[in-house]
């Protein structure tokens, strides 16, 4: 195996269990039975730092396997899917910015949008769940904290932490 392919394995498989922990040290009960936690600000980092690939891999599986380990087991596929799909989208919106993308507003633009994908794919699960769409929007508010939560936190960690690492490190 190629030395980089296991570098980027072995920090995916890292980022998995960072998703797994971040998501399980807090958790705040949303209404439709969900809850809000940490693990969404290290997907988008994930992303960020390892590409739609395994960023999605790592997002989905750990946020999954989290679920699981929490007792919410029938949330686990969708999560998987809407989870690893948030990284996809946070991965591509940074790689789009192209040049710019040490830049901050690309990596609040790529947040929110990876936000929006979870806000909306809660919600549409949830309605099929609940067989109501009205029942669905309960978990909504909870989600859109979640996902500002999230946003605030990766951007903010990026900016202060790991931008300021990555730079030392290529010097």
């Amino acid at each position: 195996m190629h030395k980089d392919k296991l570098s980027v394995m072995t920090q995916a498989a890292m980022f998995t269990a960072l998703t797994v922990v971040a998501t399980l040290i807090i958790q705040i009960p949303s209404p439709t039975k969900g809850y809000v936690n940490l693990g969404d600000s290290i997907i988008n980092i994930g992303a960020w730092l390892l590409g739609p690939l395994y960023g999605a891999a790592a997002a989905g599986i750990g946020s999954a396997i989290a679920d699981i380990i929490s007792g919410f087991v029938v949330y686990a596929p969708v999560t998987l899917f809407v989870k690893a799909a948030m990284a996809v989208v946070s991965a591509l919106v940074i790689r789009t910015a192209g040049r710019h993308s040490g830049a901050l507003l690309p990596r609040i633009a790529a947040a929110a949008a990876a936000e929006t994908v979870m806000i909306v794919g809660y919600a549409l699960f949830e309605a099929v769940l609940y067989h109501s769409f009205s029942a669905a929007l309960l978990g909504v508010p909870a989600n859109v904290v979640q996902g500002a939560f999230g946003a605030v936190i990766s951007v903010a960690a990026y900016e202060l932490v790991i931008k300021r690492a990555l730079g030392k490190n290529r010097k």
